[in-house]
Parts: structure tokens; sequence; C-alpha cells
């Protein structure tokens, strides 16, 4: 199985951190956000590895080169101006799906969780399109995104009760883009009409899980990490 690590974001609400930095090299208990999913998804075995990018990309590249350093294979999905989530996947689905049209692991770069990404290579999709982990609401989503029900996620359900907060953790098919126009669009109602359709798992993540959304939370984060290290 291939994994995609989405990097492309400009990340606004970590300025002034991510003016001359991008987000993804910001760092995090002594190494940059992104090489610790590099590491998690290297020790699943999980070695080949595509990482769009646009804001300052280039360092990323410079940075993390091809992959070797670090026992991964790194190919670069460059965009000349961030496609959003959707969009920048497939813009890089031909490096994705190089070798057919397997599943992949989709991993959002500005979250870090303590999950064990060798659990997505345990995932069998059968006839559907998608596989989500889904998080208990943090407190700046409080009204969550999907339902979880019987292993099915579920784009409807009570705001209030029962929503949980997609993770930016997935498995998805490649055919979930099909007849989908270049350009820039999100992922979430590309996942939405999958789950209307009865295509979408899902499984509850209970392990540590962080959205690195904020300067505040990345001190946090790394005040935790640096603390849990000794």
């Amino acid at each position: 199985m291939k994994a995609m690590i989405l990097a492309a974001g400009r990340g606004t609400r970590m300025a002034p951190l991510t003016d001359n930095c991008p987000k993804p090299l910001l760092p995090l208990a002594g190494k940059p956000l992104i090489v610790h999913h590099i590491e998690k998804l290297v020790a699943a075995g999980i070695t080949e590895l595509v990482i769009n990018h646009a804001w300052l990309g280039h360092m990323l590249e410079q940075q993390l080169g091809d992959g070797s350093a670090l026992g991964a294979q790194i190919q670069y999905s460059p965009e000349a101006r961030a496609l959003e989530t959707g969009g920048g996947i497939l813009h890089a689905l031909p490096l994705l799906t190089a070798a057919g049209q397997e599943p992949f692991l989709l991993v959002n770069g500005d979250v870090w969780t303590d999950w064990d990404y060798q659990q997505a290579l345990q995932v069998s999709l059968a006839n559907d399109l998608a596989h989500v982990w889904l998080v208990d609401n943090p407190e700046h989503n409080p009204a969550g995104d999907f339902t979880l029900r019987d292993g099915r996620a579920l784009s409807g359900g009570n705001i209030h009760h029962d929503r949980l907060t997609f993770s930016g953790l997935s498995v998805l098919r490649p055919q979930l883009f099909d007849a989908q126009e270049a350009g820039a669009f999100p992922l979430a109602p590309l996942l939405r009409r999958a789950m209307d359709a009865g295509r979408v798992g899902g499984t509850h993540l209970r392990q540590r899980w962080v959205d690195v959304g904020t300067p505040q939370r990345l001190t946090e984060l790394d005040d935790y990490l640096r603390t849990t290290a000794l």
C-alpha cells in the first residue's frame, strides 16, 4: 500500500510561524511534524509515499529529499496553487496508482497521533470506496463531521449526540474520484456522497490525536511529547 501525506496548505492559522516555513516542517519534539508521520509509516511497512505541496514546497523537497534517509521512497506532487484536499489527491493519483487501482492511505499532514498506521493495512474495503477513522470531537469542532454506526460511516446523524470528527486518516480507492474534474475542491463532499451510497466504512480512533492547527496546540503537543519522552 502507498500513502499520501497532504502537505500543501498555507497554514494561515499558524502565522507567523508559517510565514517562512511550510507547516509540515514546523518542529515538534525535535523533528519536523511531517517526519513523525514518515517514521510511523515506515515502521508500519508503508514506505512508498507521495507528498503534495504548494506553499514553500521547495523547502520540503530540500529537507526530505527522496526519503531514503528515513527509509522511505518519496515522490512529490507540486501544485502551482493549493488544490485543497480533494483536488490535491486527484492531481496526485497518477503517482498513487501507477501500479493499478489499489487503495492508498491518506494522512492529513497537520495532525499528530500515536495511532498505529499498520491498522490501515488490515482494512478490507470489499465494495467500499473508503474507510475513515473518526475521533471524539475536539473543542474546536464540537459539532463533529460524520456519524459512526455498526462500522459504517454516515453523513447524517444527530449533531449534538453521535457525530464524531474526521481524523484526517483514511484509506481510499482511486475510484472515489471517478468523473471528478481537475481543480481545487475539498474531499469531504466526495466522502459524504459515498457514505450516502453506503460505501464507506469507519472506525472510532481512540488513541491520542491532535489537530496541530494553531501555535498553542503545537506548543502543548511539543510539551507533552518532550515530557513523555523523559
